[in-house]
């Protein structure tokens, strides 16, 4: 059996993502992980912390998914053609559940500033990267825009169609002649 703190992760990264994070009781975790109390309180201070872990796993995990799903793309249209159907590989996979860290942002009062901040780190560093691959401001956070706005609305309708229409507007934004 795996370590105390391994346990709640792996049982935290399940319930955060599939139940959110007000859904998801510290008793919940506790016993589904198998650890006592005090085990629980020995790796973490309190649930927020938890979720600042859960949210800095799922990141990790995101992009090294994303990462091989683009890899062999040869340009930088089809690199963010693939980044779309990676949208659609992860609907697929994980059941339109949507963005872990919008879905638990909008759960999380204001006033938990280092949960907000995490995210805000998190989404930054893929807006940015949008950025070093396009080295267009406003290119690039039109994409990033079009790319968190898929993730929203197919959770929102359980279809990939707005993903699909993003692909086409991607497509025109990166052609050589268009004006952005």
């Amino acid at each position: 059996m795996s370590k105390p703190r391994e346990r709640i992760l792996n049982t935290s990264m399940t319930l955060f993502h599939q139940q959110g994070y007000n859904s998801t009781g510290i008793n919940q975790i506790i016993e589904e992980a198998d650890v006592s109390k005090a085990s629980f309180y020995q790796h973490f201070k309190s649930k927020d912390d938890l979720c600042i872990e859960f949210f800095n796993r799922r990141f990790d995990y995101w992009v090294s998914e994303f990462q091989n799903f683009i890899s062999d793309a040869q340009t930088i249209e089809e690199k963010f053609l693939k980044a779309f159907d990676f949208l659609i590989y992860m609907n697929k996979k994980e059941d339109f559940r949507g963005c872990s860290f919008l879905n638990i942002m909008s759960e999380i009062p204001i006033d938990k500033v280092e949960v907000h901040k995490v995210i805000r780190n998190h989404k930054g560093k893929l807006r940015d990267s949008f950025y070093e691959d396009l080295k267009d401001e406003v290119l690039s956070a039109h994409i990033y825009l079009l790319f968190e706005s898929s993730i929203l609305t197919s959770q929102l309708y359980r279809s990939n169609e707005l993903i699909e229409k993003s692909k086409l507007i991607v497509k025109k934004l990166l052609q050589p002649s268009s004006s952005h």
